[in-house]
């Protein structure tokens, strides 16, 4: 019988890649999926088991997605009423993607940003997921070693997607909660400069917006900073636009496409790339429909070559191109879902609200961006970590610390609303709330049994004694004879 091979004996059979540690799995962030995972909360199966708030799934429109499909039997080969498409949508396999996919595409992309900006379908590039788009550029603009800045906190899994295959670097432009976390020239040229220094070559600036932690988006000003940045470097600007669709409240969404036009010479446009991808717009993660756009065309074209390593399934194609093409349909799912979602997030900040916690302003996204500082012993990642635990394992709550989105600030916590029903985000909301009023007791017990006892007077003559003392801040006047 073959003895099974050790972690220590693969490092000399396997692969670096196989053995190393760049997907970035081994991060309190995907420890909470498991403890949720090894744990799930049921309302009847299991009503002690862990909530998962540190998904960022949007299942608030589900029911309207499913309601069209029902309705529109013809958009799927696997039906009787689709069945004489199949032939042709089966046999499918171009890597430029079905014409009226990319052109649906095209047109959605459009309609999320409000109609002010219009896209070239030949310029969409299917990719596995928003995964794929973000490996997929990191391979088409730097080379290993190179390096790409990013503001702090950003998403956990970027150093999956844009580090771990590529062997690109990532380097942090710290921000401060003192502005809400916005990036700033000074910020830029400190990270530029100290890369610069480490003698590591930048390729680019990376972006999501509306962010992932914060839920916020960028404003005008920040975009022109961005921009005016990186050409002025001469390096690329790519900008994570997943979260483009769930913005539920203002100021408005302003994508980098509107900052830009064909007949402005102001910006190099062949430095301006987005991803983005149908997961968080329509909640549609597991169809995997990630998209590149690139006002680049070398980078279009190698781009497209690429997304051979992870298409997406030409059924799909076809059924996301007849949805899509419904454009009362779209109009109608993208306004519902900005209402669902606010309400939603005025749900969870006004319960927590009323225990105390605050978040940062928000207008986008599917979390809060929570602030917890006030609950930490110290101001250190230690600290974040020992309160973290405590609400996975004691609250039964997965939310994802600040430290795995590389946050400079310890205690702020990334919270998901989106991904439950009203009925378990009620059920979170009493766990925080019985949470916050243990720690309250607790904290009032600790404060007294602090207190230096008081000194009573011994006998009785001491009082009569102590009463007929003057106070030192006695109003009366003394006898003057």
């Amino acid at each position: 019988m073959v003895s099974p091979v050790s972690e220590e004996q693969n490092y000399g059979l396997l692969s670096r890649m196989a053995t190393n540690d760049g997907h970035g799995e081994n991060s309190c962030y995907f420890d909470g999926w498991k403890a949720y995972e090894n744990d799930p909360f049921h309302p009847t199966l299991n009503p002690g088991g862990v909530i998962q708030m540190g998904l960022g799934e949007n299942q608030l429109c589900l029911d309207m997605l499913q309601e069209w499909i029902e309705k529109h039997p013809e958009a799927s080969i696997c039906t009787a009423e689709g069945a004489s498409e199949f032939k042709r949508i089966a046999n499918f396999q171009d890597y430029h993607g079905l014409p009226e996919f990319r052109q649906a595409i095209a047109n959605f992309m459009g309609k999320v940003r409000g109609g002010r900006v219009k896209f070239d379908a030949d310029r969409v590039v299917m990719s596995g997921g928003a995964t794929g788009a973000q490996e997929i550029l990191a391979f088409c603009l730097a080379d290993p070693g190179d390096a790409f800045l990013i503001p702090t906190p950003y998403y956990p899994a970027f150093d999956r997607d844009f580090r771990w295959r590529t062997g690109v670097q990532l380097l942090p432009i710290h921000c401060s909660s003192s502005n809400g976390f916005k990036v700033t020239e000074a910020a830029l040229e400190s990270a530029y400069e100290e890369a610069q220094m480490a003698n590591i070559r930048v390729k680019g600036v990376l972006i999501a917006n509306p962010s992932n932690p914060l839920g916020t988006t960028m404003d005008e000003r920040t975009l022109t900073t961005l921009l005016t940045f990186t050409n002025r470097k001469r390096i690329h600007l790519v900008c994570d636009e997943i979260f483009a669709g769930t913005v539920f409240d203002e100021p408005k969404f302003t994508s980098i496409t509107e900052m830009i036009t064909q007949d402005d010479p102001t910006y190099d446009r062949d430095l301006i790339h987005i991803a983005c991808s149908l997961s968080k717009d329509l909640g549609l993660p597991g169809f995997r429909i990630g998209i590149v756009y690139s006002y680049n065309d070398t980078v279009v074209n190698c781009a497209r070559r690429m997304s051979s390593f992870g298409l997406v399934s030409s059924q799909t194609q076809w059924l996301i191109a007849s949805m899509l093409s419904d454009e009362e349909f779209t109009h109608r799912l993208l306004s519902e879902s900005a209402k669902r979602l606010s309400e939603r997030h005025a749900i969870f900040t006004s319960g927590i609200g009323r225990d105390g916690i605050q978040c940062l302003t928000s207008n986008a996204g599917l979390f809060c961006w929570m602030d917890l500082r006030k609950l930490l012993k110290e101001d250190t990642v230690e600290r974040e970590l020992e309160l973290w635990k405590t609400i996975v394992e004691d609250v039964k709550l997965n939310v994802s610390p600040g430290s795995s989105f590389h946050c400079g600030e310890p205690g702020w916590f990334r919270v998901c609303f989106a991904n439950l029903d009203h009925e378990t985000l009620e059920e979170a909301l009493r766990r925080i709330r019985r949470f916050m009023e243990e720690r309250r007791r607790k904290t009032i017990k600790r404060r007294r049994e602090e207190m230096p006892p008081l000194s009573l007077p011994r006998t009785r003559e001491d009082m009569s004694m102590g009463s007929c003392l003057p106070s030192p801040h006695s109003p009366l006047v003394r006898a003057t004879s």
